[in-house]
């Protein structure tokens, strides 16, 4: 069975669904078949557009990480911690922006050398102790 055939089977199912819990002339029932039917292949064709188009980063991802700041993957832009800028500017949280670039759960959001930096002076002036 090939998709289409499938699709109008499934199309099919839903009709006889709704048919069998809901009033409906006689005469609007093809309209109906060809209503669900149109939508879902659509759908489906969306869905294999949506997997044609891959995400291409600003900068490879593999060179968005330098001691110094992190480059964003969405503008190319470079920052020293990224939560903010991705939060304010696209809406995104760090977990999402991961999973949207396939990037692994441990994916830094601070450059290296800043997140030592804050260390350094949050050891400094005491933070963390009671």
């Amino acid at each position: 069975m090939d998709e289409k055939e499938h699709i109008l089977e499934l199309a099919a199912d839903l009709v006889a669904a709704y048919v069998s819990n809901n009033q409906l002339d006689a005469d609007a029932l093809p309209e109906l078949i060809e209503t669900v039917y149109r939508s879902m292949v659509k759908l489906a064709g969306d869905e294999d557009d949506s997997n044609a188009e891959k995400l291409v980063p600003a900068v490879p991802i593999e060179d968005s990480i330098t001691d110094d700041y992190i480059i964003c993957l969405e503008d190319g832009q470079k920052y020293k911690s990224l939560k903010r800028h991705l939060r304010t500017k696209f809406e995104l949280t760090p977990k999402a922006y991961r999973e949207k670039w396939g990037l692994p759960v441990d994916y830094p959001m601070v450059a290296p050398n800043y997140s030592v930096e804050r260390s350094r002076l949050a050891k400094r002036t005491g933070l963390g102790k009671s």
